[in-house]
């Protein structure tokens, strides 16, 4: 790729790669390394200490591999481990869920905000925690979002039984008439269009992806050239390369291309 060493990116499977999108669309010049562990895919019903497991393992894997930093691309890795890799790691780490609260509170105007994940990062209470230390006068309602997960990683982002699902498990964050919705997983913008039709056009979307981008370039060196040429990004599976390599780069772009293979036994 090039001299410089990557940075290191991870998630349970597809969802990180929106915040690879945004990361390339930023920083074109920062080779950037993505692990999906689709193999042991979900992390979001998982127990906490297996995901901590899972994402020490996953972001070993990236420190030795050469990355100079690492971005838990996976809120329920985030929930469940971002304290402990921050304390374990010798390099920096970067998380989506303070991004993310932070992006509905600049444009909330009722102050009252949804957030949305799976099931495992929802009973965590990270969101909760995050908004209360942000800004404590803000209503954060929260909702799990069993499945979502599931059919985007097996590229249903449209159907009519998503749109049916989408119906009953936003139900209790519609019913509060936010008007801020928080992504609270990197799955889940796969689904805008899903969740923008059953939200309606009066609530914003907040995706954490851009945000997260942009609080990696500041902690990045400010001396880079950003006329630099663009790298191209390496991909790290432990599931199945060909179906990463198709949806992947349905989901990305034409920036998938090769894919490599990981096994953890």
């Amino acid at each position: 790729m090039t001299d410089r060493a990557p940075i290191g990116v991870f998630d349970s499977g597809l969802g990180g790669l929106t915040v690879v999108r945004s990361l390339l669309d930023l920083l074109p010049h920062e080779p950037i390394l993505y692990f999906g562990d689709s193999g042991r895919f979900p992390y979001g019903p998982k127990p906490r200490d297996e995901v901590l497991k899972c994402a020490i393992e996953v972001a070993d894997q990236l420190v030795d591999a050469g990355a100079r930093l690492v971005v838990v691309a996976c809120n329920s890795a985030a929930a469940a481990a971002l304290d402990t890799l921050t304390e374990r790691l010798p390099v920096p780490v970067v998380g989506v869920i303070d991004p993310g609260v932070r992006a509905a509170l600049r444009v909330t105007t009722t102050r009252r905000v949804g957030g949305i994940g799976t099931v495992g990062t929802i009973a965590s209470g990270a969101y909760q925690r995050v908004a209360a230390r942000l800004d404590p006068s803000i209503e954060l309602v929260c909702a799990a979002c069993p499945g979502f997960v599931e059919f985007v990683e097996a590229g249903d982002v449209d159907s009519d039984q998503i749109h049916v699902l989408a119906e009953r498990l936003l139900a209790p964050v519609r019913e509060r008439e936010v008007d801020a919705l928080v992504l609270g997983c990197t799955h889940y913008p796969l689904l805008a269009r899903t969740i923008g039709d059953v939200m309606g056009r009066d609530v914003v979307l907040v995706s954490s992806a851009d945000e997260t981008a942009f609080t990696v370039r500041a902690m990045l060196d400010p001396h880079a050239d950003p006329a630099a040429p663009a790298v191209a990004p390496r991909f790290v599976t432990s599931g199945d390369p060909a179906q990463f390599r198709r949806l992947g780069a349905r989901f990305l772009g034409p920036e998938v291309d090769a894919v490599e293979a990981w096994s953890w036994s």
